[in-house]
């Protein structure tokens, strides 16, 4: 994506090389519960403070030009906390779609969602698909939420896509590959994520995007996510400029570029 002579001059003066940023950040926002408990406060108002979290990125992302942003909100397994937790969290995702629609379309980002819409609530597919519709002609950041996202989910829809593309003949089994499987996931037509930060410290991917970071580079905060900010998020980025990239490809055929070569 070309960047603007204001982008060049924000990261000129970030420190921040335009040929080393990552085209695709992913984010694992984690911590909202944590961060309340230790404050004495209830886990609702962890997530409340997490959307302050929410815009200060968005906003950070287009302004440093990057391509695609996407946060993973809400997980298959989420469905197993407290009920009033859950609805709680379906209303805020509500609000928060109706709230930052203007702010979308001002920022020009193209708006999309990934995951399973069976399970969510109506009022809540709704405002998703309005704020879909109303981008769809953006040209700015591609800002995508995982909402009830599972990457073993997306995996297993993409096997029974593909099983029935085979079985209706528009498929032939020896000419699945790579890109086969990629473009029958949620992603299509995505980057992949050069990028994956995770917050709150965990060091595991809580299955993200299994797939698509295959080749990603992880960073991990002790931050919980209500305390990430514009800086911590530079800070990712310098992290990440720093580090030996490697063509995926060249990665992929070259034994001697994987782990553990002797």
């Amino acid at each position: 994506m070309m960047k603007s002579p204001e982008t060049l001059k924000r990261l000129a003066a970030a420190g921040l090389d335009p040929a080393r940023l990552p085209r695709h950040i992913a984010v694992i926002m984690d911590g909202n519960g944590r961060w309340a408990q230790e404050r004495g406060e209830e886990r609702i108002q962890g997530h409340l403070r997490g959307v302050g979290s929410v815009r200060a990125t968005i906003e950070e992302c287009c302004r440093l030009g990057i391509e695609q942003l996407t946060l993973y909100c809400f997980s298959t397994e989420n469905w197993k906390r407290p009920a009033e937790e859950i609805s709680f969290l379906m209303a805020l995702l509500k609000e928060y779609l109706i709230r930052e629609r203007a702010e979308i379309m001002q920022q020009n980002i193209r708006f999309t969602v990934i995951g399973r819409r069976e399970g969510l609530p109506d009022f809540v597919q709704a405002e998703m698909d309005e704020n879909i519709r109303v981008s769809a002609d953006n040209s700015g950041m591609t800002l995508c939420l995982a909402i009830n996202y599972s990457g073993r989910t997306e995996l297993v829809d993409a096997v029974r896509d593909l099983v029935e593309q085979a079985r209706h003949h528009t498929l032939r089994p020896e000419d699945i590959d790579e890109d086969t499987i990629s473009n029958a996931l949620y992603t299509s037509g995505m980057p992949e994520p050069d990028l994956l930060i995770r917050t709150a410290g965990e060091m595991r991917i809580s299955n993200f995007l299994l797939w698509q970071i295959s080749y990603a580079e992880l960073w991990v905060t002790e931050k919980c996510w209500p305390d990430f900010d514009e800086a911590t998020l530079r800070q990712a980025l310098h992290d990440f400029a720093r580090r030996e990239r490697l063509n995926r490809k060249a990665v992929r055929g070259n034994p001697c570029l994987q782990p553990d070569c002797g």
